[in-house]
């Protein structure tokens, strides 16, 4: 049974506060000038997962999980104001897609949705184009290929069914919305049906009582059955990685929108509460959120999921009071992205966030550039201008 915490202090998240419609357009155009300077650089080649010096380098569409942000990136950019540039260089990108899935190049694991979703459903959303569709479908169809009945989850990573790595972790909660959407596109339930597996098995087993999260599960190969929970990328087992508590925030939202499921709504408050009570006083989690105050890195990153996660809430939860605090909270957080956060000031850099920690444990990308941060630090720009109407997400 999942315990709710209630806010510690509500006067944080006073219903009410809003970020003004001119400092989100300031924002947006800030972003673009980002965007446009790297429209030459990232064509058909891609930024690094994280920066260097706060500058991304090119990489190939051929083994990250990554690339799918930088074209959802454009598509956004492309939805928000119309420029065919943004449309014609994301369709450029279509084939390496193609590409990647076809000859199974860096696919061994679950992140199809981070490399399709953005990218090539988006494509398909906006343009109707065919090979986008059918690509993000071949996308879906490996990422089932995943699927382990001993357990109803989708693995993460390793060959299928080794021991070692019979696991889900936390992100793949936003994977799982390509199943949703093949489900709806091809009328193949058996999509949903994993998808909705997964869903149910990683809420009842990754979600702690108090609403904190692990970052990883395992599970008995032979039956089954739960094992323990382990962390990758936090602090230790039995904390919380803040990425991983954002990425269940905005991943019960989804299953929500894509399900209408009471569970996921229901869920996603001690979650979402965990995560506000341990932000710390400019509203931008550290990398774990056993820290909440001191010198321990900031994950931006982390920042901008919730945001996204937030606002889905704030439209369809049932609780008028709870939908004003969600609300609130993802103003307060995106107006400290937009005020203290931005690469604005230094002209070098490419990216859009300053301050996220791709893994500390692993010391990569510690206090860079992340370009899924600053996937979804444009998403939630997106939401916000245009309140929710936007279609190139997931």
């Amino acid at each position: 049974m999942v315990q709710t915490e209630q806010i510690r202090q509500p006067e944080r998240y006073e219903p009410g506060f809003t970020v003004s419609k001119e400092k989100l357009n300031y924002a947006l155009n800030e972003a673009l000038k980002k965007i446009d300077g790297n429209l030459k650089t990232f064509r058909t080649m891609f930024p690094s997962h994280a920066s260097e010096h706060n500058v991304y380098f090119p990489m190939e569409n051929n083994d990250g999980w990554n690339e799918g942000f930088w074209s959802g990136i454009l598509w956004l950019a492309y939805e928000l104001t119309g420029k065919e540039t943004y449309k014609e260089t994301a369709l450029a990108q279509i084939p390496t897609y193609t590409k990647r899935i076809t000859e199974k190049l860096g696919v061994n694991h679950h992140d199809m949705g981070f490399l399709f979703t953005p990218s090539c459903v988006a494509a398909y959303k906006l343009t109707g184009n065919v090979e986008a569709k059918n690509t993000a479908l071949l996308a879906a169809k490996h990422l089932v290929s995943r699927y382990c009945e001993k357990g109803k989850f989708i693995q993460a990573w390793g060959n299928v069914g080794e021991e070692d790595s019979y696991r889900l972790i936390i992100d793949c909660m936003l994977n799982i919305p390509l199943l949703y959407w093949a489900a709806e596109v091809t009328g193949d339930a058996s999509y949903d049906e994993m998808a909705f597996h997964h869903f149910n098995t990683t809420a009842d087993n990754i979600i702690r009582s108090n609403g904190s999260t692990y970052h990883t599960f395992y599970f008995d190969k032979e039956t089954g059955a739960p094992k323990c929970g382990a962390t990758h990328q936090g602090f230790s087992d039995d904390s919380t990685w803040s990425r991983g508590q954002a990425w269940g925030i905005y991943g019960l939202m989804l299953t929500h929108m894509y399900k209408k499921n009471r569970k996921a709504e229901e869920l996603f408050v001690p979650v979402a509460n965990y995560y506000l009570n341990r932000l710390p006083d400019d509203y931008v989690a550290y990398w774990d959120l056993y820290f909440t105050e001191g010198s321990e890195p900031r994950d931006s990153s982390s920042a901008a999921i919730a945001v996204c996660g937030l606002l889905e809430a704030a439209e369809v939860l049932n609780d008028e009071s709870q939908r004003a605090t969600y609300l609130s909270a993802a103003n307060h957080i995106m107006n400290s992205l937009i005020d203290n956060y931005l690469t604005k000031d230094i002209p070098e850099s490419n990216g859009l966030l300053l301050h996220a920690t791709y893994s500390k444990p692993h010391n990569g990308g510690v206090d860079e550039c992340n370009i899924w941060g600053d996937y979804f630090y444009m998403e939630a720009l997106a939401r916000m201008i245009t309140k929710n109407k936007i279609k190139a997400y997931w």
